[in-house]
C-alpha cells in the first residue's frame, strides 16, 4: 500500500504543474489518490487549484425550483419523485414574473449565476416555451443562466442555447456500476447522451454526483473517472452530500452518512482530476460545520449555491455564507 500511495503522490497532477487535463484515468489510479495521507492529498489539490484559479475567490450561484414535484422518475434520493410518499407539495410551473423577481433578489444577494430546475423527465410543449422565456428574462438581468430540465434532445439543447442559456446541469449521480441501485426509469446512457447534446449545442456542461447513496469508495472513484474521461470535462462539477428526505427509499434504508474526511477527499480528488473545472460544494452544505466547509474550499471547491433552499431542501442562508466567507477571506467572483 505504501508503494502505491507514494507512486500516486509522484504522478498526481500537482507533481507536473497541474496543466495536463487527462481523459484516460483508471479507477485504480483514483483509488490510489483516495489512499494518500490526508495532508498530502490536500496539498496536491491546493497546488493544482492555485495553478488555475484564484484560491480566495468563489463563484456563487442561486437555484430555484420552477416546477416542483410529480416527477415521473424514480430516483431513490429525491423528494420530487411521484413514486415516493413525501410531504412535498406539488406545484405548477411558476409564472415568468415570479422567476424574474427571484433572480433579481439572488443577484442582490451576490449570486452571479441563476439556476432553474424543473421536476420533469425532460422539457416539453408549452411549458418548455415558457421556460425559454424565463431564461431570456434572467439573462437580461445580467446574470449567467443555468437550467436543469432532465433529458434533452439535440433540438432542445439548441433552443436553450438560442434563448441565452449559459450552463446546463445534468448529473450522473453515481458510478455506472451503482447506478441501477439508484434509478430505474432513466439509464446511465441517457444521461451521457444528454451531456453530449449539451456540449454539441455550445452550452457549458454542469455535471457531478452525490456522495452518500450507499456507494463504495470504488464507486466514487468510478463516478469521477466517468466525468473526467468525458471527451470534454464538465465546466462545473457539483459534488452533493445526500440529504436523507423522509419518504424516499434511501432515507428509509438509513444508509450510513459518509465520514466528513471521506467527503473532503472526493472534493480534492475531483480537483486533481478536473483541474480547470469549477468544483461546486452543493447540496448538504447546510448540515456541514464551518470547519468542514473550509476544508472543502482548501481541497479545491470554488463554487457554492447560496439561498434558503436548493430546490426542495434547506440550504445555508445568505447571511451565514457572508459571515463564513468573511472569516475565510473569500471574495465572490
Amino acid at each position: 500500500m505504501i508503494v502505491v500511495t507514494l507512486q500516486a503522490l509522484q504522478t498526481a497532477p500537482a507533481a507536473t504543474g497541474g496543466d495536463t487535463v487527462r481523459h484516460d484515468w483508471t479507477v485504480e489510479e483514483v483509488e490510489a489518490l483516495f489512499a494518500l495521507p490526508f495532508n498530502d492529498l490536500l496539498f496536491q489539490a491546493q497546488t493544482v487549484h492555485r495553478a488555475h484559479f484564484d484560491p480566495n475567490r468563489i463563484q456563487i450561484s442561486s437555484l430555484l425550483s420552477i416546477k416542483t414535484g410529480a416527477c415521473p422518475e424514480d430516483c431513490t434520493y429525491c423528494a420530487q419523485s411521484a413514486h415516493h410518499n413525501t410531504d412535498l407539495e406539488r406545484e405548477k410551473l411558476l409564472a415568468v414574473e415570479e422567476v424574474i423577481a427571484a433572480a433579481a433578489k439572488a443577484k442582490a444577494d451576490g449570486a452571479s449565476r441563476f439556476c432553474m430546475g424543473a421536476a420533469w423527465r425532460g422539457p416539453h410543449g408549452d411549458d418548455f416555451k415558457v421556460a425559454l422565456t424565463m431564461i431570456e428574462g434572467v439573462k437580461a438581468l445580467g446574470l449567467e443562466t443555468c437550467a436543469s430540465f432532465g433529458v434533452l434532445s439535440r433540438e432542445q439543447a439548441r433552443q436553450l442555447k438560442e434563448s441565452g442559456l449559459d450552463y446546463y446541469n445534468h448529473n450522473i449521480d453515481t458510478s455506472p456500476e451503482h447506478y441501477k441501485e439508484i434509478v430505474s426509469t432513466r439509464s446511465f446512457e441517457d444521461r451521457l447522451e444528454t451531456l453530449e447534446h449539451v456540449h454539441d449545442a455550445g452550452l457549458h456542461v454542469c455535471s457531478g454526483g452525490i456522495v452518500g447513496l450507499g456507494e463504495s469508495q470504488t464507486d466514487r472513484a468510478s463516478m469521477l473517472v466517468t466525468l473526467a474521461n468525458l471527451p470534454h470535462q464538465p465546466d462545473s462539477v457539483p459534488i452533493n452530500l445526500l440529504i436523507p428526505i423522509p419518504g424516499t427509499p434511501l432515507a428509509e434504508k438509513a444508509v450510513e452518512r459518509p465520514d466528513p474526511f471521506d467527503f473532503i477527499r472526493v472534493i480534492a480528488v475531483a480537483r486533481l482530476m478536473m483541474p480547470k473545472s469549477y468544483v461546486r460544494l452543493s447540496a448538504g452544505r447546510e448540515g456541514m460545520s464551518p470547519e468542514m466547509q473550509a476544508l472543502c474550499f482548501f481541497a479545491g471547491a470554488n463554487s457554492v449555491f447560496c439561498g434558503y433552499k436548493l430546490l426542495t431542501a434547506k440550504n445555508a442562508e445568505p447571511g451565514q455564507d457572508r459571515g463564513l466567507f468573511d472569516r475565510l477571506g473569500l471574495q465572490p467572483m
